[in-house]
Protein backbone atom coordinates (compact mmCIF):
# COMPACT_ATOMS: atom_id res chain seq x y z
CA UNK A 1 0.00 0.00 0.00
CA UNK A 2 0.84 3.80 -0.07
CA UNK A 3 2.78 3.99 3.07
CA UNK A 4 0.52 6.59 4.87
CA UNK A 5 3.72 7.24 7.54
CA UNK A 6 5.69 9.30 5.08
CA UNK A 7 8.81 8.31 6.75
CA UNK A 8 11.23 10.92 5.47
CA UNK A 9 9.12 13.15 8.21
CA UNK A 10 10.38 11.46 10.65
CA UNK A 11 12.88 14.09 12.63
CA UNK A 12 12.97 14.29 16.21
CA UNK A 13 16.22 11.79 17.51
CA UNK A 14 15.02 9.04 19.93
CA UNK A 15 17.65 10.06 22.39
CA UNK A 16 16.32 13.99 22.25
CA UNK A 17 12.79 12.13 22.65
CA UNK A 18 13.44 10.02 25.83
CA UNK A 19 16.16 12.84 27.52
CA UNK A 20 13.25 15.49 28.02
CA UNK A 21 10.75 12.69 29.73
CA UNK A 22 13.38 10.24 31.47
CA UNK A 23 11.43 11.13 35.02
CA UNK A 24 7.99 10.32 33.53
CA UNK A 25 6.36 7.36 35.09
CA UNK A 26 2.83 5.26 34.02
CA UNK A 27 -0.12 7.29 34.16
CA UNK A 28 -2.56 4.40 35.54
CA UNK A 29 -5.61 4.33 33.19
CA UNK A 30 -9.46 3.39 33.37
CA UNK A 31 -11.45 1.86 30.92
CA UNK A 32 -12.74 5.58 30.22
CA UNK A 33 -9.33 6.81 30.04
CA UNK A 34 -7.91 3.92 27.40
CA UNK A 35 -10.96 4.43 25.28
CA UNK A 36 -10.06 8.27 25.22
CA UNK A 37 -6.89 7.48 24.71
CA UNK A 38 -7.21 5.42 22.02
CA UNK A 39 -9.13 7.59 20.15
CA UNK A 40 -7.28 10.40 20.70
CA UNK A 41 -3.87 8.41 19.46
CA UNK A 42 -6.00 7.48 16.27
CA UNK A 43 -7.20 10.97 15.76
CA UNK A 44 -3.59 12.43 16.00
CA UNK A 45 -2.03 9.71 13.50
CA UNK A 46 -4.71 9.69 11.05
CA UNK A 47 -4.28 13.73 11.01
CA UNK A 48 -0.39 14.15 10.64
CA UNK A 49 0.30 11.27 8.22
CA UNK A 50 -2.72 12.04 6.20
CA UNK A 51 -4.15 7.99 6.43
CA UNK A 52 -6.83 7.66 3.61
CA UNK A 53 -10.41 7.40 5.32
CA UNK A 54 -10.74 4.51 4.48
CA UNK A 55 -8.06 2.37 6.25
CA UNK A 56 -8.66 1.14 9.40
CA UNK A 57 -6.07 2.28 12.34
CA UNK A 58 -5.74 -0.94 15.01
CA UNK A 59 -3.57 -0.35 17.88
CA UNK A 60 -2.03 -3.36 19.44
CA UNK A 61 -0.46 -4.63 22.92
CA UNK A 62 1.76 -1.94 24.49
CA UNK A 63 4.82 -3.79 25.88
CA UNK A 64 7.48 -1.84 27.36
CA UNK A 65 10.44 -0.59 25.25
CA UNK A 66 14.53 -0.08 25.55
CA UNK A 67 13.89 3.73 24.97
CA UNK A 68 13.48 5.51 28.87
CA UNK A 69 10.28 6.47 29.44
CA UNK A 70 8.53 5.22 26.89
CA UNK A 71 6.40 2.19 26.12
CA UNK A 72 6.32 0.34 22.36
CA UNK A 73 2.64 0.72 20.63
CA UNK A 74 2.30 -1.70 17.40
CA UNK A 75 -0.25 0.49 15.20
CA UNK A 76 -1.55 -1.78 12.02
CA UNK A 77 -3.23 0.28 8.87
CA UNK A 78 -5.87 -2.21 6.92
CA UNK A 79 -7.65 -1.32 4.13
CA UNK A 80 -10.49 -4.41 4.20
CA UNK A 81 -7.59 -7.09 4.58
CA UNK A 82 -6.37 -6.85 1.16
CA UNK A 83 -3.76 -4.26 2.33
CA UNK A 84 -1.90 -4.29 5.94
CA UNK A 85 0.79 -2.85 7.12
CA UNK A 86 2.05 -2.47 11.19
CA UNK A 87 4.23 0.25 12.12
CA UNK A 88 5.80 0.28 15.77
CA UNK A 89 5.35 3.67 17.94
CA UNK A 90 6.84 4.97 20.87
CA UNK A 91 4.17 6.47 23.82
CA UNK A 92 5.21 8.01 26.52
CA UNK A 93 4.68 6.64 30.36
CA UNK A 94 2.06 9.68 31.21
CA UNK A 95 0.18 9.10 27.85
CA UNK A 96 1.10 12.49 27.10
CA UNK A 97 3.52 11.82 23.93
CA UNK A 98 3.25 9.75 20.64
CA UNK A 99 6.78 9.27 18.92
CA UNK A 100 8.44 7.64 15.94
CA UNK A 101 11.18 9.60 16.06
CA UNK A 102 8.74 12.32 15.82
CA UNK A 103 6.17 13.41 18.55
CA UNK A 104 3.19 14.43 18.55
CA UNK A 105 1.22 16.58 21.81
CA UNK A 106 -1.94 13.65 22.42
CA UNK A 107 -3.34 16.13 25.20
CA UNK A 108 -4.53 18.43 21.96
CA UNK A 109 -7.31 17.17 19.50
CA UNK A 110 -5.92 18.26 15.45
CA UNK A 111 -8.37 20.50 15.10
CA UNK A 112 -8.92 22.22 18.69
CA UNK A 113 -7.28 25.29 18.28
CA UNK A 114 -10.42 26.33 16.07
CA UNK A 115 -12.24 28.74 17.02
CA UNK A 116 -15.69 28.77 16.00
CA UNK A 117 -17.51 31.23 17.94
CA UNK A 118 -20.26 33.29 16.11
CA UNK A 119 -19.82 31.24 13.13
CA UNK A 120 -23.38 30.42 11.46
CA UNK A 121 -24.40 26.12 12.51
CA UNK A 122 -26.65 24.12 10.10
CA UNK A 123 -27.99 20.77 12.22
CA UNK A 124 -28.79 20.07 15.35
CA UNK A 125 -26.29 22.94 17.16
CA UNK A 126 -25.95 20.36 20.64
CA UNK A 127 -25.20 17.60 18.16
CA UNK A 128 -21.98 15.45 19.21
CA UNK A 129 -20.16 15.17 16.17
CA UNK A 130 -18.96 18.20 14.40
CA UNK A 131 -17.93 18.81 10.50
CA UNK A 132 -15.87 21.85 10.33
CA UNK A 133 -15.75 22.73 6.14
CA UNK A 134 -12.66 25.28 5.33
CA UNK A 135 -14.45 26.88 2.23
CA UNK A 136 -13.87 28.56 -0.90
CA UNK A 137 -17.28 29.47 -2.50
CA UNK A 138 -15.62 29.77 -6.23
CA UNK A 139 -13.89 26.23 -5.48
CA UNK A 140 -15.63 23.80 -8.08
CA UNK A 141 -13.98 21.38 -5.62
CA UNK A 142 -15.74 22.59 -3.06
CA UNK A 143 -18.77 22.95 -4.79
CA UNK A 144 -18.98 19.05 -5.24
CA UNK A 145 -18.48 18.60 -1.73
CA UNK A 146 -20.78 21.19 -0.47
CA UNK A 147 -23.24 18.37 -2.77
CA UNK A 148 -22.20 15.96 -0.98
CA UNK A 149 -22.99 17.41 2.21
CA UNK A 150 -26.28 19.08 1.19
CA UNK A 151 -28.88 17.75 1.13
CA UNK A 152 -27.62 13.90 1.19
CA UNK A 153 -25.19 13.72 4.33
CA UNK A 154 -27.64 16.45 6.32
CA UNK A 155 -30.92 14.08 5.88
CA UNK A 156 -28.48 10.71 6.44
CA UNK A 157 -27.52 11.86 9.36
CA UNK A 158 -29.77 14.01 10.89
CA UNK A 159 -29.87 15.52 14.40
CA UNK A 160 -26.47 13.43 15.28
CA UNK A 161 -24.12 16.41 12.86
CA UNK A 162 -23.77 20.07 12.97
CA UNK A 163 -22.16 21.65 10.12
CA UNK A 164 -19.75 24.81 10.22
CA UNK A 165 -18.21 26.71 7.43
CA UNK A 166 -14.91 28.56 7.72
CA UNK A 167 -13.67 30.53 5.14
CA UNK A 168 -10.07 29.74 3.40
CA UNK A 169 -10.49 31.88 -0.32
CA UNK A 170 -8.16 31.19 -2.39
CA UNK A 171 -7.31 34.50 -3.36
CA UNK A 172 -4.71 33.84 -6.10
CA UNK A 173 -6.61 31.52 -7.82
CA UNK A 174 -10.42 32.54 -7.07
CA UNK A 175 -10.78 36.25 -7.74
CA UNK A 176 -14.11 36.63 -6.42
CA UNK A 177 -13.59 34.14 -3.62
CA UNK A 178 -13.11 36.73 -1.25
CA UNK A 179 -15.82 38.86 -1.63
CA UNK A 180 -18.53 36.34 -1.86
CA UNK A 181 -17.47 35.72 1.43
CA UNK A 182 -17.56 38.68 2.91
CA UNK A 183 -20.84 39.19 1.41
CA UNK A 184 -22.43 35.65 2.94
CA UNK A 185 -20.92 36.74 5.99
CA UNK A 186 -22.70 40.60 5.90
CA UNK A 187 -25.73 38.33 5.83
CA UNK A 188 -24.95 36.11 8.78
CA UNK A 189 -25.13 38.62 10.90
CA UNK A 190 -28.43 39.60 10.68
CA UNK A 191 -30.00 35.64 9.70
CA UNK A 192 -27.95 32.52 10.10
CA UNK A 193 -30.62 30.77 7.34
CA UNK A 194 -30.01 33.68 4.91
CA UNK A 195 -26.23 32.40 5.22
CA UNK A 196 -27.07 28.94 4.62
CA UNK A 197 -28.94 29.67 1.29
CA UNK A 198 -26.58 31.88 0.25
CA UNK A 199 -23.99 29.80 0.51
CA UNK A 200 -26.23 27.04 -1.38
CA UNK A 201 -27.06 29.31 -4.24
CA UNK A 202 -23.43 30.43 -4.97
CA UNK A 203 -22.27 26.89 -4.65
CA UNK A 204 -25.04 25.64 -7.04
CA UNK A 205 -24.65 28.69 -9.62
CA UNK A 206 -20.50 29.50 -9.61
CA UNK A 207 -20.29 29.38 -13.22
CA UNK A 208 -23.12 31.93 -14.10
CA UNK A 209 -21.46 34.30 -11.29
CA UNK A 210 -18.34 33.88 -13.25
CA UNK A 211 -19.75 34.46 -16.57
CA UNK A 212 -20.61 33.33 -19.84
CA UNK A 213 -17.57 30.78 -21.29
CA UNK A 214 -15.64 31.17 -18.26
CA UNK A 215 -14.58 34.65 -19.26
CA UNK A 216 -14.30 36.44 -15.73
CA UNK A 217 -14.88 39.90 -15.38
CA UNK A 218 -14.55 39.94 -11.65
CA UNK A 219 -16.04 43.33 -11.02
CA UNK A 220 -19.67 41.90 -13.09
CA UNK A 221 -19.19 38.74 -10.89
CA UNK A 222 -19.24 40.62 -7.81
CA UNK A 223 -21.87 43.19 -8.70
CA UNK A 224 -23.95 40.05 -8.85
CA UNK A 225 -23.08 38.39 -5.44
CA UNK A 226 -23.80 42.00 -3.73
CA UNK A 227 -27.45 41.57 -5.65
CA UNK A 228 -27.75 37.74 -4.66
CA UNK A 229 -27.14 38.85 -0.89
CA UNK A 230 -29.31 42.10 -0.79
CA UNK A 231 -32.49 39.43 -2.73
CA UNK A 232 -31.70 36.93 0.19
CA UNK A 233 -31.66 39.47 3.00
CA UNK A 234 -34.79 41.43 1.35
CA UNK A 235 -36.20 37.57 1.91
CA UNK A 236 -35.16 37.43 5.49
CA UNK A 237 -36.05 40.99 6.32
CA UNK A 238 -33.33 42.24 7.91
CA UNK A 239 -32.24 45.49 8.52
CA UNK A 240 -31.33 46.36 4.86
CA UNK A 241 -29.44 49.31 5.57
CA UNK A 242 -27.31 47.24 7.80
CA UNK A 243 -26.65 45.12 5.12
CA UNK A 244 -25.76 47.65 2.72
CA UNK A 245 -23.22 49.19 4.33
CA UNK A 246 -21.78 45.69 5.33
CA UNK A 247 -21.73 45.04 1.79
CA UNK A 248 -20.27 48.35 0.73
CA UNK A 249 -17.13 48.45 3.29
CA UNK A 250 -16.01 44.71 2.26
CA UNK A 251 -14.43 44.73 5.52
CA UNK A 252 -12.08 41.35 5.20
CA UNK A 253 -10.97 41.38 8.48
CA UNK A 254 -13.41 38.40 9.39
CA UNK A 255 -12.27 36.30 6.72
CA UNK A 256 -8.48 36.89 7.19
CA UNK A 257 -8.93 35.64 10.85
CA UNK A 258 -10.70 32.49 9.20
CA UNK A 259 -7.53 32.19 6.80
CA UNK A 260 -4.95 32.74 9.41
CA UNK A 261 -6.55 29.48 11.04
CA UNK A 262 -6.48 27.62 8.44
CA UNK A 263 -2.81 28.34 7.88
CA UNK A 264 -1.57 27.45 11.22
CA UNK A 265 -3.46 23.72 10.34
CA UNK A 266 -1.42 23.67 7.41
CA UNK A 267 -4.25 24.20 5.24
CA UNK A 268 -2.88 24.72 1.34
CA UNK A 269 -5.93 23.92 -0.60
CA UNK A 270 -10.03 23.61 -0.31
CA UNK A 271 -12.85 21.45 0.73
CA UNK A 272 -10.67 20.52 4.12
CA UNK A 273 -13.25 19.54 6.44
CA UNK A 274 -12.31 18.19 10.11
CA UNK A 275 -14.71 15.69 11.32
CA UNK A 276 -14.34 15.69 15.33
CA UNK A 277 -11.02 16.62 14.91
CA UNK A 278 -10.64 13.87 11.60
CA UNK A 279 -9.13 15.30 8.88
CA UNK A 280 -10.15 14.84 5.34
CA UNK A 281 -8.70 16.85 2.03
CA UNK A 282 -10.47 17.43 -1.21
CA UNK A 283 -14.11 16.79 -2.86
CA UNK A 284 -14.06 12.99 -1.73
CA UNK A 285 -16.83 10.57 -2.50
CA UNK A 286 -19.86 10.46 -0.28
CA UNK A 287 -18.65 6.96 0.84
CA UNK A 288 -15.60 7.47 2.62
CA UNK A 289 -17.04 10.76 4.27
CA UNK A 290 -19.87 8.90 5.57
CA UNK A 291 -17.26 6.06 6.97
CA UNK A 292 -15.56 9.16 9.03
CA UNK A 293 -18.68 10.24 9.87
CA UNK A 294 -19.54 6.97 11.43
CA UNK A 295 -16.31 6.36 12.83
CA UNK A 296 -16.95 9.92 14.56
CA UNK A 297 -19.82 8.51 15.84
CA UNK A 298 -19.17 5.23 17.41
CA UNK A 299 -16.44 6.83 18.87
CA UNK A 300 -18.79 9.38 20.56
CA UNK A 301 -21.13 5.93 21.89
CA UNK A 302 -24.07 6.68 19.34
CA UNK A 303 -25.04 4.41 16.86
CA UNK A 304 -24.57 5.45 13.12
CA UNK A 305 -27.48 4.68 10.96
CA UNK A 306 -27.64 2.58 8.09
CA UNK A 307 -25.90 3.40 5.12
CA UNK A 308 -28.53 0.98 2.88
CA UNK A 309 -28.00 2.21 -0.53
CA UNK A 310 -26.87 5.83 -0.95
CA UNK A 311 -26.52 8.11 -3.30
CA UNK A 312 -23.68 7.76 -5.63
CA UNK A 313 -21.04 11.23 -5.53
CA UNK A 314 -18.57 12.56 -7.72
CA UNK A 315 -15.69 10.88 -7.83
CA UNK A 316 -12.35 11.73 -5.64
CA UNK A 317 -11.11 15.16 -7.02
CA UNK A 318 -8.16 17.04 -5.68
CA UNK A 319 -8.57 20.14 -4.08
CA UNK A 320 -7.95 23.59 -5.30
CA UNK A 321 -4.38 24.42 -4.58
Amino acid sequence: MGNPLRISRFLVIFFTVAALCSKAQSAPVDNATESKLDRQIKLTVRSQYNVPPDYTVTLGQRTKSDINGYDSLPITFSNGGAQKKTTMFLISKDNNTLARLEKFDLTKNPASAINTLGRPVRGNPKAKITIINFDDLECPFCARMHEVLFPATEQHYGDQVRYIYMDFPLVDLHPWAMHAAVDVNCLAVQSQPGYWNLVDYIHGHGSEISGPGGQQNVAASEQKLDGLTQQEGQRDQVDMKKLNSCIAKQDESTIRASMKQGDALGIDGTPTLFINGERATGAIPQSMLWTIIDRAITDAGEVPPPQGNSTTAPPAASPSK
